[in-house]
């Protein structure tokens, strides 16, 4: 239990007690006053003491003014019993607030256990305990089975699984190797791994989450904002009503004060809006609690609201709905030649041995085994075109159509989707190889989603070309797509899409943060898929998702919807049981009791109810 909530349990037991001893037998008239005085100071000073600062600047109409001059008024009638309940329950109240709130807390907190507490730096007498603060960049560390990863970095040596599920709310781990990236946060759970690193720790992936977590609470939803201008006008009514209910029916009836200052105490306590102003931030919070568990931080509740109402979700091609790097999808010999699907690799990826363009590095990929260079001599380089070599004494051409009217070849006409390298040896066309960028396979469940979610329209905006874009699109079912588009194209296709549907609806982009900064500050939710390896996704994006699965974007929304569902729920019932009760104040029904039960119950239920924006699926 945190030490606020034992202070607030042992000022409700102790004040429990005095006023369970005002009732013994044997407590003298005076006693018992002197006790309920005591209780009453126990459960209810800080409340009172509250009220008086807030009167001292200027701001005396608060919740903690209400209960104050009910509780005073209630000890000026003779009602100390009431007075002393009100505070007691109030108490009470607060407890399940707090613990409700820490509990919310904690969920987001959590994602602070990924904080590294040390490096194991390389050095010449042997490893040494550093703080990862101070590292350099391009420091060597090493990282033993059980410890976190402290900086982002390269693997130099060693094979080992890492745990992300801090990252990326994902429980499958990932394996690493010489070669592979790590991040920081991430939970080595096997071999021994020596890694370079590529960052200070201010710069590593671990410090901008913890950063953006932080302050993820900051912006104020619109729900929020409507209950603070809703207190500013509410609670001087309910004054200027309760100072009218003390004093016009004595006036008008003639006696009868004490009992209409009676009502009008009661009218008080049952108009303290605790419950609006306890659970709506709460509800927020706990939601993105409940995100940021998945994988999903969202950097306020104004954003997840918005992300709550998003009708429209126009999607980045490459990277967000394709898997952003190259892959060979088809290798088809020629029919005359003798040339099988190894030798067409083989041949390709000997000729693009020297090239770093991500088609050759497909291809070298996809032949699988080291590159030998003494058999690849005597290149050539033909821009926009390929490239010509001699490979094992053969003169090979790798490349598109015009590199094959080039070699003197007719090259065969290609229906897949993707880039299409022709390849050529000693004047005799060999066969082709399609290198595509591969849709993710989790692409077009994910736009299934959104519809179940509530997306009526669904865009994708890419550079590509347009039959490449085509064929995504109708792979995803993407209602919409825009090809060939540069980055400001984007950035007016973004516009033209926001005024063309209604403006209570917003707009939601999705990109993977590297090149499309400009599109997510302009739309309404900036969502950056991946991003937790991209500075320009964490500054520019309203919503980071932690790794690259399109699914997280409708499980976003999802639970942004349920927690708007749920604010909506606490709003409408908490001001529908609060006029209610108000009424019945007002006419004598009921009494401080019932008054006292009316504002904690409904503040405890509303609570109770808000935690359940906390819990996902």
């Amino acid at each position: 239990m945190e030490k606020s909530h034992k202070i607030i349990l042992g000022r409700i037991v102790a004040a429990g007690l005095l006023f369970a001893a005002a009732y013994l037998p044997f407590a003298a008239p005076v006693w018992q006053v002197g006790l309920f005085v005591a209780a009453y100071l126990v459960a209810g000073a800080d409340v009172v003491w509250r009220a008086v600062r807030q009167l001292l600047r200027g701001r005396m109409l608060d919740e903690h003014f209400l209960m104050a001059v009910a509780t005073l008024g209630a000890f000026a009638i003779g009602e100390y019993p009431e007075a002393v309940a009100v505070m007691l329950f109030y108490q009470i109240g607060e407890l399940f607030q707090d613990v409700a709130v820490a509990r919310s807390r904690r969920s987001i907190s959590a994602l602070m256990d990924i904080r590294p507490d040390y490096a194991n730096v390389e050095t010449a007498s042997g490893l040494e305990k550093v703080s990862p603060d101070g590292l350099p960049a391009g420091s060597v560390i090493v990282v033993k089975p059980g410890e976190k990863v402290p900086l982002d970095g390269v693997v130099l040596s060693g094979t080992s699984a890492l745990d992300t599920a801090a990252l990326t709310g994902e429980s499958v781990p990932r394996e690493v190797s010489a070669g592979g990236t790590v991040l920081s946060g991430s939970l080595n759970l096997s071999g021994v791994l020596r890694v370079r690193t590529t960052g200070t720790y201010g710069e590593s992936t671990v410090a901008r989450i913890l950063d953006l977590v932080e302050h993820a609470d900051t912006g104020k939803a619109a729900s929020e904002k409507f209950i603070t201008r809703f207190a500013r006008v509410y609670t001087p009514i309910v004054v200027g009503a309760a100072v009218l209910l003390a004093v016009v029916p004595p006036l008008v009836a003639g006696g009868g004060w004490l009992l209409w200052l009676n009502r009008a105490l009661i009218f008080l306590v049952i108009s303290c809006p605790c419950a609006l102003v306890v659970s709506i931030p709460l509800t927020f919070f706990a939601g993105i609690g409940g995100a940021s568990r998945r994988g999903i931080l969202i950097k306020g509740s104004d954003y997840l609201e918005t992300l709550a109402r998003v009708r429209t979700v126009v999607f980045d091609k490459t990277g967000t709905l394709t898997r952003g790097r190259f892959s060979v999808t088809e290798v088809r010999p020629a029919g005359a030649g003798g040339f099988s699907e190894a030798d067409l690799t083989e041949l390709a990826a000997l000729a693009e041995g020297y090239s770093d363009h991500p088609v050759a590095v497909s291809l070298r990929e996809a032949y699988g085994r080291p590159i030998d260079r003494s058999r690849v001599s005597d290149v050539a380089d033909f821009a926009g075109e390929g490239i010509a070599a001699l490979v094992d004494g053969r003169r090979v051409f790798a490349g598109n159509g015009r590199l094959m009217r080039r070699a003197g070849v007719e090259s065969a006409v290609c229906g897949t989707v993707g880039t299409v390298v022709h390849l050529a040896a000693d004047g005799m066309y060999a066969g082709y190889i399609v290198v595509a960028d591969m849709i993710k396979p989790e692409a077009a469940e994910a736009v299934v989603r959104l519809g179940k979610a509530g997306v009526a329209k669904t865009v994708m905006l890419t550079g590509d070309r347009s039959e490449v874009a085509e064929a995504v699109a109708r792979a995803a079912g993407i209602d919409e797509w825009q090809a060939e588009l540069l980055p400001g194209d984007k950035v007016a296709q973004v516009e033209r899409l926001r005024q063309s549907g209604p403006a209570a609806l917003p707009l939601a982009f999705v990109g993977d943060g590297i090149n499309d900064a400009p599109v997510l500050k302009l739309a309404d939710v900036g969502i950056a898929m991946g991003g937790i390896g991209s500075d320009a996704a964490i500054e520019a994006a309203d919503v980071v998702l932690m790794d690259d699965n399109p699914l997280k974007v409708a499980e976003g929304m999802r639970i942004a919807r349920r927690t708007r569902r749920i604010v909506v729920q606490n709003m409408v019932f908490a001001i529908g049981i609060k006029f209610a009760m108000l009424l019945l104040g007002a006419l004598g029904v009921a009494d401080m009791w019932e008054a006292v039960f009316a504002d904690v119950g409904v503040t405890v239920l509303a609570v109770l109810n808000a935690m359940r924006a906390m819990r996902t699926k």
